[in-house]
């Protein structure tokens, strides 16, 4: 049944009270708070307008617990939560809501916050009780009694009657006693105080004791430590073998001991017997104090971790010129080149949905930073239309792909750019065409900062693209590729040269090969190939000349809803890392790592599958994150109809478990079957294979979670972004209530992405974007990068107890689930002509059976986290 939609005025208090000026806007005392209640809670408390609350009765009394109720309940989401103080300092158990027709102070409710306005304004809107007058004419009278006709319904009184069916049960109590004393029965009370229970604590028996005869005590002998001084004069009379500088010999001296035999043979024989004792010195030091030493190595305990420093800042990067008024929407490291970050800046969508304002289409770019330079970029991408997330190409660094915000798929090769990212000047024979792009890359030139733009290479054709926002892009690993119809097959060329894109329409799956319509037209440009022009700063690559606007998915994948009609609108999906066990069609890693250059992809062909063998063991089903906050499981393999037409098949599973968009979904680079998602108020970690849900949900936090990755280096840490600029470090291994640190205000807005990089054993970065175009540089200290002994070993008990778990919660469900279908059922077979007679005996039942449902309720609001 759809909610009851709530009754707005009339358009002239709509126009007059909704859209004042500025300055007609009145304020509001500071005893009542003006307050917006929806549909929902308007029929909780029973205060829904021309209803319940009219402009003659405008005034509501709320109960205190009520509302302190639905504030646990509903957290932030309730409506009351901006008042939750002011609830809990009200001194009674009733609280005045009163309807403001008029909108007099700029919403639909306004609530009272004091007993003093309470009495004040209940007086005046109350309205006045009319005198009634009773006239002796219209006094009632008693009518007169009538005679009872009976119609049956003695018979009907008499059977839901209780009648005792069996004799009473007589107890006979003897007491043994001396005869002759007087023995008195009284009645006694069981809340009198000599007639209550008294408790038996535990105490400590003397008369038994255990005798401690062995302890484990160790010892260890630690020197003295101790300072002493010692001060001489000049003057004063010293040892002749008291040396204080260093003596040169004379040269007699010398000629004398080299022709000392004496000499040559003492130090010939003391030497062996010197170094024998450095070295056993070296070897083991008795007098080291090994409590000093705990915490250098790689295995520090948990209890010395814990006390650390936190996230060090150390580079801060912005461009006040692209950054304003944008946002980073996608950060990501790039694989070779240390110390160089790549951002994309998007446009804020309250800029977009501002009408009164001009709109100004500036350009979008891909900006690359590097260490140390904070303010000058190193390289531009230009962008057709704003970026929402892009990735290096795993096999081939130099090969970019993104998705942009109008739907399309964009590549990009930024190979001529590499030694001037890295801090190189590239061969001056290709680009000596003119002084300007000389000027570009002259590090000793006056023109230093001026930052290369590079433009994209490709684009995806308008028809086959997107019709919604790209929101996440993935590459597929090189061990394997898919046929037209999702069939995983091998991958002869040893390279990634598909993409998966995730959009709110669907997802999609591309190839960067040449299509087979595409090998004749270009049969007949190889003539053109050999005679190639010298590349400049400013030319485009040719390496997907043969995609650009041309480029077509190989096919779509849709989520239809299991239970409903429509579809799911996916935002971020997870592919599991398939590894190769085999090489036979392949080329080995250590034959790609032999060859310096990659074979270009204008060369590659799109080879048939009937060509390829079929890989069996990779695991075609992927995790999708919605808008709705579901995650579902489904398979990109398309089906086949009875007509031959392919379909998406429905989803193996679908659990909503965020109340909010899915804004994060990584597998952990210990664990491929471990996954991480995050949405709305809370995370939720996943199991590869496991479908009854998420094995570990964790509590709800006050803030929305926006951005979350995991650490790189210890498999119990992750970290969470907040929307309120702060970041949460959780360690599972110590706690899974609450976070384990918070490192508050880290930005003064939203993070956008977090993403971890390991440049060198003891440099973790973690950089972190915010809403206002700010990237920020932490160093992870020690404590957040060295792994504790058997770390990786306890997480995976944790996972496997954390999977027992939730198999155990499943199988009670399921047999308290089957007794109140059998009884439903049982229920049905009843003839309806026959009453149904309940007996005394079944009030326990009852009662039992309502103390189960309390328990199994209690349990499922622990496993979910609320």
């Amino acid at each position: 049944m759809a909610p009851k939609r709530q009754k707005s005025p009339s358009r002239k208090t709509v126009k007059e009270n909704l859209t004042p000026s500025p300055m007609e806007k009145p304020d509001h005392p500071d005893d009542i708070y003006p307050i917006v209640l929806t549909t929902a809670t308007q029929e909780l408390f029973e205060c829904c307008i021309d209803e319940d609350v009219t402009e003659q009765s405008p005034y509501k009394l709320l109960e205190k617990d009520d509302i302190i109720q639905d504030i646990k309940t509903r957290a932030a989401v309730s409506d009351f939560h901006p008042v939750k103080q002011f609830v809990l300092d009200y001194p009674e158990d009733e609280i005045l809501l009163v309807f403001d027709v008029d909108f007099t102070y700029g919403q639909s409710f306004y609530l009272v916050l004091t007993p003093e306005a309470k009495a004040r304004i209940y007086n005046v809107l109350q309205p006045p009780q009319p005198e009634i007058i009773v006239l002796e004419d219209d006094v009632s009278k008693t009518p007169e009694p009538k005679p009872w006709i009976s119609l049956g319904s003695e018979l009907e009184v008499d059977q839901e009657s209780v009648k005792e069916t069996r004799e009473k049960l007589c107890y006979k109590f003897d007491l043994k006693r001396r005869p002759g004393l007087p023995v008195c029965f009284s009645d006694r009370n069981s809340t009198e105080a000599e007639c209550r229970s008294v408790a038996c604590p535990s105490y400590q028996d003397s008369r038994f004791s255990i005798k401690q005869m062995q302890r484990d005590c160790g010892m260890q002998a630690v020197p003295k430590l101790q300072s002493s001084t010692a001060q001489t004069e000049r003057a004063v009379q010293r040892n002749v073998f008291t040396q204080y500088e260093p003596r040169e010999l004379r040269e007699k001296e010398k000629e004398n001991i080299l022709r000392s035999e004496k000499l040559k043979k003492f130090v010939n024989s003391v030497t062996p017997r010197v170094l024998h004792a450095l070295q056993q010195a070296h070897i083991m030091n008795v007098f080291t104090d090994d409590f000093k030493a705990l915490g250098i190595g790689a295995e520090a305990s948990d209890q010395l971790v814990m006390v650390s420093e936190g996230l060090k800042l150390q580079w801060t990067f912005t461009d006040e010129k692209r950054a304003m008024g944008k946002k980073i929407s996608s950060v990501s490291w790039h694989p070779t080149i240390h110390g160089l970050i790549a951002v994309t800046f998007t446009k804020k969508q309250e800029e977009q949905l501002d009408k009164s304002t001009v709109y100004i289409n500036s350009p979008a770019f891909i900006v690359f930073y590097g260490f140390p330079d904070q303010s000058n970029p190193r390289l531009l991408l230009e962008c057709p239309d704003d970026i929402f997330a892009f990735e290096f190409c795993p096999s081939n660094p130099n090969v970019i792909v993104g998705g942009c915000r109008n739907g399309k798929v964009v590549l990009w090769d930024i190979s001529f750019h590499i030694p001037h990212l890295q801090g190189t000047r590239p061969n001056s024979k290709k680009a000596s065409d003119s002084d300007s792009d000389t000027d570009t890359f002259d590090l000793g030139n006056k023109k230093e900062n001026k930052t290369p733009v590079m433009s994209y290479c490709a684009v995806s054709s308008i028809e086959s693209s997107h019709k919604s926002p790209v929101t996440d892009v993935q590459w597929l690993p090189k061990t394997f590729e898919v046929t037209r119809t999702g069939v995983p097959v091998q991958n002869i060329s040893n390279m990634s040269v598909q993409v998966v894109t995730c959009s709110p329409d669907c997802v999609m799956f591309w190839d960067l090969r040449v299509p087979k319509l595409q090998n004749q037209f270009l049969a007949d440009r190889e003539q053109d190939v050999d005679q190639k022009t010298m590349m400049t700063p400013y030319s485009i690559p040719t390496t997907f000349k043969h995609l650009d606007r041309t480029w077509k998915p190989l096919f779509r994948v849709s989520l239809p809803k299991i239970d409903t009609s429509g579809e799911y609108a996916p935002l971020k999906f997870s592919l599991e890392h398939y590894t190769c066990n085999s090489n036979t069609g392949r080329n080995t890693d250590n034959e790609n790592d032999g060859a310096e250059v990659l074979p270009e992809y204008s060369q590659l062909r799109i080879p048939s599958a009937k060509t390829l063998k079929t890989l069996d063991d990779v695991i075609t089903k992927f995790y999708v994150g919605t808008e709705e906050g579901e995650i579902v499981y489904t398979d990109w393999k398309l089906e086949e109809d009875e007509f031959g037409r392919k379909f998406s098949a429905k989803p193996l599973l679908c659990f909503r478990t965020h109340a909010w968009f899915v804004n994060t979904m990584q597998r952990s680079p210990f664990f491929k079957d471990i996954l991480l998602t995050t949405g709305g108020w809370n995370f939720a970690i996943w199991k590869e294979g496991v479908m009854g849900g998420p094995i570990f949900v964790g509590p709800s936090s006050e803030q929305e979670y926006s951005a979350a990755c995991w650490s790189l280096s210890r498999s119990a840490i992750f970290f969470i972004g907040r929307n309120d600029g702060s970041i949460e470090v959780w360690n599972l291994l110590l706690n899974t209530s609450e976070p384990t640190h918070v490192h508050e205000h880290v930005a003064s807005t939203r993070i956008t992405c977090i993403k971890p990089c390991i440049t060198a054993s003891k440099q973790h970065y973690l950089a972190v974007a915010d809403n206002l175009g700010v990237l920020r540089v932490f160093n992870v200290p020690k404590a957040l990068r060295s792994p504790v002994k058997n770390e990786d070993l306890n997480m995976q008990i944790f996972f496997d107890q954390e999977n027992d778990r939730l198999k155990d919660y499943l199988e009670w469900e399921e047999l308290w689930a089957k007794p109140r279908k059998e009884e439903g059922e049982s229920k049905k077979q009843v003839e309806p002509d026959k009453p149904v007679t309940f007996q005394v005996d079944s009030e326990e039942a009852d009662l039992k059976e309502y103390s189960d449902y309390l328990k199994l309720e209690e349990s499922i609001l622990e496993h979910t986290g609320l």
